[in-house]
């Protein structure tokens, strides 16, 4: 490397010119800054993609009525009413996977309908909130809905 400087130096190379240039100034002065903001950035995706949020050692099942259906990026969400044991009503939340990756799976926007009564399963939040990330759903006909390659 000493050897690379010291012929550059010796034949007069000066980062002078270089940086009078008008355009490069702000390119390098740049450069740094957009590679640590990429990084953080990619922190941030990484987490959200994650299953970071759930137990994937256990599964669990409810089925309830279905009082939303948000089919919009980044994941899908349905919102169900849950009777428990004593038969109370819980509000459960289950989080798919993009509407993009379940259209190519057959869903779409009216697959599941407020009213309609499904069963979803899979991985619970850690915190015992009432949250599922959605493995398998079964449809109001009673038919599972396929949600690879998604998940």
């Amino acid at each position: 490397m000493s050897r690379v400087l010291s012929r550059v130096r010796s034949r007069g190379f000066s980062w002078a010119p270089l940086l009078t240039r008008p355009l490069l100034v702000p390119l390098l002065l740049s450069l740094p800054l957009s590679l640590c903001g990429g990084l953080m950035l990619a922190g941030a995706a990484f987490g959200h993609h994650g299953t970071a949020n759930y137990d994937t050692e256990k599964n669990v099942s409810v089925k309830g009525t279905v009082t939303d259906f948000q089919y919009v990026n980044p994941h899908v969400l349905i919102f169900l009413d849950v009777k428990d044991d004593s038969g109370k009503v819980v509000k459960w939340q289950g989080e798919l996977t993009s509407p993009n990756r379940l259209e190519r799976s057959g869903w779409h926007k009216d697959t599941i309908k407020p009213g309609d009564t499904v069963t979803i399963g899979g991985y619970p939040a850690k915190s015992g909130s009432p949250e599922i990330w959605i493995l398998k759903v079964i449809g109001p006909d009673g038919q599972p809905l396929q949600t690879a390659p998604g998940n």
